[in-house]
């Protein structure tokens, strides 16, 4: 049985004491958060405290905070010697205090409290400074996903910056044809079939090999026709950068 303490009670956070908690071979031994408010209501599951300098003893202690809290969070803590690793995709191992045995634990998946998620579907992306740890960290995750990956700190910054494309960027692209559905009275929700499908397309095909539209097929006349009815001019700025990197990309 592995112990883990958490520290951070944001979305990773919880996802991980869900997934953590429904594992056979996982007991989280307290939860630490600086509002102690935020974590109340599992009072009656887990220990819970405010307070770093009544952490108890684990064998894993996961920082899952935001990344400018990293550091400063790990250097408060009251040990040394002891395993800590944080849960960011661009927080280098080094900003943990080196006064404790460093990892990275990266969960490569959005997280919002009030959506569930299949931890077993869910990439961790793990990295030790010492190669004994490893072993400890892989079985921590193997606990929870049927996904683990050893990767560098390069990889890991890579991955986490990719993802910032593929998730939030392209979220807020959701959000503009929202708008623009919206500003015609038209339905949103007709587009979610086709989202679906453009996610499942690169399951099976390359990016490239998928990509379709007015301009891979470099058609002027609908290209124009679309900025002539964007009246948003960030809107427009967004649909003519990304319409010059599609044809840069195929050729156009």
């Amino acid at each position: 049985m592995i112990s883990v303490v958490i520290l951070g009670a944001g979305n990773v956070a919880t996802h991980l004491y869900k997934a953590f908690s429904s594992s056979d071979n996982v007991t989280v031994a307290q939860w630490y958060n600086r509002n102690i408010s935020a974590i109340a209501a599992y009072k009656n599951e887990v220990r819970i405290t405010d307070d770093v300098s009544q952490l108890t003893e684990a064998d894993v202690y996961i920082i899952a905070v935001s990344d400018d809290a990293v550091a400063e969070l790990s250097e408060k803590l009251p040990f040394e010697n002891r395993f800590v690793v944080h849960t960011s995709g661009s927080v280098s191992a080094y900003d943990i205090d080196k006064k404790n045995r460093r990892g990275v634990f990266y969960p490569l998946q959005t997280f919002s409290k009030s959506t569930d998620i299949d931890f077993l579907q869910v990439p961790i992306c793990l990295e030790t400074l010492m190669r004994k740890d490893y072993a400890l960290l892989k079985s921590l995750a193997v606990s929870i996903t049927n996904i683990t990956k050893r990767i560098n700190s390069d990889q890991r910054a890579a991955l986490h910056l990719a993802a910032v494309f593929v998730n939030n960027f392209t979220n807020q692209l959701y959000r503009v044809a929202h708008e623009i559905t919206e500003s015609q009275g038209a339905e949103f929700d007709l587009l979610k079939p086709l989202i679906l499908e453009t996610a499942l397309k690169v399951q099976e095909h390359s990016p490239y090999k998928a990509q379709t539209g007015p301009a891979k097929r470099n058609d002027k006349k609908t290209i124009k026709k679309h900025l002539k009815l964007l009246d948003n001019e960030h809107h427009k700025d967004i649909y003519k950068l990304l319409t010059a990197s599609i044809k840069n990309t195929h050729g156009r």
